[in-house]
């Protein structure tokens, strides 16, 4: 039977971001090209598709979460997701499979926190900006669920139990980044998660 690509009739955006999304993690995965790879992150999950928004798509970053947005709900939403996290922290990252992962990497060479920030910044824009609102318009709330897919994906090689939760925890970044539509909010979110993991695996709190 002979294919028809006319009949796919596919949002050519939707194809963009899906396979930039993948080319991206793939190419971070194999290749580093700086000191850092939190520097490489920004480069290919924020840089490259802030690009192609920009000159391919020709729309406005804010269009893919790149805003404020509601920053009440967004607070409100943090504060909780923060709280909660902290307490499942304390336990899970005392474990010594977290041990054993993220001692080796309490010490990046430049401070920790901003190591976490600019290595998630993009990151989040990657999933729950870029491919969360690139997806939306055609495939709806389960747009929240898919890009949680590959989120969860690209954490194999993490501990078991930390890229099991992914999907579940990608799905409530995406929730969070829909509600709001930000992606700032989300980031925050997972800059505090992975901080206080990191600081909880080393024994910085014992």
């Amino acid at each position: 039977m002979q294919l028809r690509l006319k009949e796919l009739d596919m949002d050519w955006k939707v194809v963009t971001a899906i396979v930039a999304s993948t080319l991206t993690l793939t190419v971070g995965h194999y290749h580093h090209f700086f000191a850092h790879t939190s520097y490489d992150r920004m480069l290919l999950y924020l840089g490259v598709p802030l690009l192609i928004v920009l000159l391919i798509f020709r729309e406005s970053p804010a269009r893919y979460g790149f805003q404020i947005g509601d920053w009440k709900a967004g607070l409100a939403l943090t504060v909780v997701s923060c709280g909660v996290m902290a307490i499942v922290i304390m336990f899970v990252a005392r474990t010594e499979t977290f041990r054993n992962y993220y001692t080796l990497r309490a010490n990046p060479g430049i401070p920790l926190p901003l190591d976490t920030a600019l290595d998630l910044f993009g990151w989040e824009f990657l999933f729950r900006g870029f491919l969360l609102f690139a997806l939306f318009p055609v495939c709806g709330p389960y747009a929240i669920l898919l890009q949680a897919v590959p989120f969860s994906i690209a954490h194999f090689g993490k501990p078991e139990l930390e890229t099991l939760s992914c999907i579940f925890g990608g799905s409530g970044f995406g929730y969070v980044a829909w509600r709001t539509r930000s992606f700032l909010y989300p980031f925050l979110i997972h800059w505090f998660i992975a901080t206080l993991t990191v600081l909880v695996a080393s024994g910085a709190f014992r």
